[in-house]
């Protein structure tokens, strides 16, 4: 049987190592044009990666929201080598790479592991100076320290791996015969911020990725040109104000005209010195439902009129909030309006780009599943995307949360004395030590990304740490971070260790969603659910490395309806959550990656449950109201014990009924389980492979309004009330979760019984339920 190899395992193999049989040519625009390339064979390839070729790619136009007419793609096939990491400058060059695909992915057509000792270096010829015209060299994402010499003279270096970067190389340029030369180091680990790559890629650690992985690109300016814009708006008054950093010697006279479109048509239009204020009369609002956008001319212009620099962009008007709830609970609110965010956790990993999408189309389509599925938001988990990947989600409405680069965790980074590395949310947390110079690139990058997103209008929370990989001086980050942006609410450690700094409160936990609420601490953040789900499930033929340990969250599920069936119960646990005050839920994950199978599609993209099936249960979670009035009716045992009667012995037919003779089973106090069970409160133990529980409950009234049946199950576990069966359940939970009692009228004043059958196979077991009734608020 013909082998599947692991990208990791086939960069190692012989067959990866290419011989190149030709040297490229170098058309009049000095753009590399394809020889004999082609993508690595033996790894998993997309789609849209069996479409790529040398002469095409990545041709967008990469910053969309300020776009020059004069500028010069640089992608496609340069030559490369890799040196040992004390040499200045290669002996010889290895063969052609296909920018701007690292040199590990298949698409690179190199397929090498780039070690931690060893230097990457690029060349390519540049074209010649443009009379009258500054030329500025883009970088749009280089891993991880860049080195950049135009015709030998050293243009300058940029440490960190995931934001743009731009040189003005005009005085080291000739009329014709340029050379650019790019050195590339990268430890990948330490205190490097590096995301989810690994020297050695394994479970939840993905294959490294080395060197340019974005897009490079030239533009052609005037010696006065717009070097950066800024928008703020103001959706009361309908004021947005375009504010312009300008680059070369100020020019007596300049001014700034800008005028706004919608719809293709102008709507107003205004003129001043470095910023300009519009009024939009009857501003449209963007928002998931309704993306509304503006298109924006801007020109500077001369002393005398004439137009020096002209660009092409768009924003909208819209804003970002939080408000308390009539229940005491905060409340994200978009436009002053309260909005619960629902989203998968993204990755944005390719197994034939790796961090790189093979095209604007294979990027796009993660995108438009997820709007077709339902969702209204996006988790960018430790990866900064390419911006025309912002600006489709800013087109189609698709909210973002946006994490900062984060490291994995190692010794060296961990809080002393932490065993796990992390504490999650309980009290006394600890940080990470880190040196000075370590922090103060973890701020300088963080502060690069706000920077290089700010203006983004899909972008509606910032997370600086994710979990404790990294985390470190927590309250100075936080304080920095809302400082340094205070026009979104900060997620100050999506699922790490809790301080009291920032707008969230972040819990996360697999399989199904769940939430502290017993902890007067977060009472006054937003309360949200930042990882839940990561319910697995293999497809043949599209695994990664079939011979690898391919896992999901709580086991794999023996078919698709098997796993729709845990999805389904996680959605609607989440619902109930909502009514209990967590205002977001992110679902991991939207792929499979490597050897993790728990996306809602494959690695190489191909869907595993079609949209149209995932958004009904969106829009029910979407559509479920915030502020529901919530009364105990039959109490749990999370705050104080119930007394119930109980057996471990299978009892005689009909025990569910109200009327059985339950005389000579035990009583005891609930819940009923093992100690260490997490998340539970033990009364009485219960350690056999069944139970059985019967409890009496006297009304005083009939309770009004919609019952729920609120249970902790570990792990089969079967419901009646007054002999019917309300619940039937499946594996187990890892927390108190709510379900709707669909049979109307079947508690009533006066004696009921609520019977209670679970089943326990390996591991921790718990059962406990009570019931809850939802009124309106």
């Amino acid at each position: 049987m013909k082998r599947s190899y692991s990208t990791t395992e086939f960069l190692r193999t012989k067959s990866a190592q290419l011989v190149w049989k030709s040297l490229f040519l170098v058309s009049l625009s000095g753009i590399a044009e394809a020889a004999e390339w082609a993508a690595v064979k033996g790894g998993m390839m997309t789609q849209w990666g069996r479409e790529v070729t040398a002469e095409k790619v990545w041709q967008e136009y990469p910053r969309p929201q300020m776009e020059r007419a004069d500028w010069t793609n640089l992608n496609g096939l340069w030559d490369y080598a890799v040196t040992a990491k004390d040499e200045t400058t290669p002996a010889s060059w290895a063969g052609q790479i296909l920018v701007p695909f690292c040199p590990e992915s298949s698409l690179s057509g190199v397929g090498r592991l780039i070690e931690p000792t060893e230097a990457l270096w690029y060349k390519r010829p540049l074209p010649g100076l443009k009379a009258g015209k500054r030329t500025i060299l883009n970088f749009e994402a280089v891993d991880y320290t860049t080195t950049v010499w135009v015709n030998g003279k050293r243009i300058g270096s940029h440490t960190g791996g995931f934001t743009p970067f731009s040189y003005d190389i005009t005085p080291a340029l000739k009329a014709d015969g340029n050379e650019l030369l790019v050195r590339v180091d990268d430890a990948t680990e330490g205190y490097q911020l590096h995301g989810k790559q690994k020297l050695k890629n394994e479970g939840i650690w993905y294959t490294r990725v080395t060197g340019i992985w974005q897009s490079v690109w030239l533009e052609n300016v005037s010696p006065r040109f717009i070097n950066d814009l800024d928008y703020t708006c103001d959706i009361k008054s309908g004021n947005l104000t375009v504010s312009a950093k300008l680059s070369g010697k100020a020019v007596e006279g300049e001014k700034l005209r800008v005028s706004a479109s919608f719809g293709g048509k102008e709507v107003t239009n205004g003129s001043g010195a470095s910023s300009v204020t519009l009024k939009i009369a009857e501003p449209k609002l963007w928002s998931p439902a309704e993306p509304n956008l503006y298109d924006l001319k801007i020109e500077l212009l001369d002393g005398d009129g004439k137009v020096a620099d002209e660009i092409k962009s768009y924003t909208a008007l819209r804003e970002f909030g939080k408000i308390k709830d009539s229940n005491g609970n905060w409340r994200f609110t978009l436009n002053g309006k309260s909005i619960f965010h629902w989203g998968p956790l993204d990755q944005g990993w390719w197994p034939d780009g790796l961090l790189t999408p093979p095209s604007e189309a294979a990027m796009i389509s993660d995108i438009d599943f997820l709007k077709a599925a339902g969702f209204n938001m996006i988790r960018k988990h430790i990866k900064v995307e390419p911006r025309r990947y912002y600006a489709h989600c800013d087109k189609i409405g698709m909210l973002m949360w946006q994490d900062q680069v984060s490291m994995g965790f190692g010794p060296e980074t961990l809080p002393k004395g932490s065993n796990p590395p992390w504490t999650r949310m309980a009290p006394n947390p600890k940080d990470g030590e880190w040196p000075d110079e370590a922090h103060e690139q973890y701020v300088t990058e963080y502060k690069r990304m706000v920077d290089h997103l700010r203006d983004v209008p899909c972008i509606a929370v910032w997370s600086p740490f994710n979990e404790a990989w990294g985390q470190h001086r927590t309250m100075e980050v936080g304080k920095m971070a809302m400082e340094y942006d205070n026009t979104r609410p900060i997620n100050i450690a999506s699922g790490g260790n809790f301080w009291p700094v920032g707008d969230i409160a972040d819990e996360h936990r697999y399989p199904d969603p769940g939430f502290p609420f017993e902890d007067k601490r977060f009472n006054d953040y937003v309360k949200v659910v930042g990882e839940f789900g990561g319910h697995g499930m293999p497809i043949e033929g599209h695994l990664w490395n079939k011979d690898s340990p391919n896992w999901g969250y709580g086991g794999l599920p023996k078919n698709l309806d098997e796993w729709k069936e845990r999805y389904s119960r996680s959605i609607e646990v989440l619902a109930g959550l909502r009514k209990r005050g967590v205002c977001a839920g992110v679902y991991t994950q939207t792929t499979d990656v490597e050897v993790e199978i728990n996306g809602l599609r494959t690695y190489d993209r191909m869907n595993k449950v079609d949209p149209a099936w995932l958004k009904p249960l969106s829009d029910m979670l979407l559509a479920t109201p915030d502020m529901v009035k919530l009364t105990e009716i039959v109490p749990t045992s999370e705050n104080s014990p119930q007394v119930a009667k109980f057996t471990t012995a299978a009892p005689a037919e009909g025990w569910e009924k109200t009327m059985f003779d339950d005389s000579s089973w035990s009583q005891g106090q609930g819940g009923f389980g093992t100690a260490m069970t997490p998340g539970t409160h033990i009364g009485t133990e219960w350690n056999s492979s069944d139970i059985w529980i019967r409890r009496e409950v006297q009304l005083a009234k009939d309770p009004a309004g919609q019952l729920v049946l609120r249970v902790f199950h570990d792990e089969d576990a079967e419901v009646f009330l007054n002999g019917t069966q309300i619940a039937a359940m499946k594996g187990h939970v890892t927390t108190y979760i709510d379900f709707p009692i669909q049979q109307k009228d079947l508690l009533k004043a006066g004696r009921n019984v609520i019977a209670v059958h679970c089943h326990q196979t390996s591991g921790g077991q718990f059962i406990d339920v009570g019931i809850v009734a939802e009124t309106a608020n």
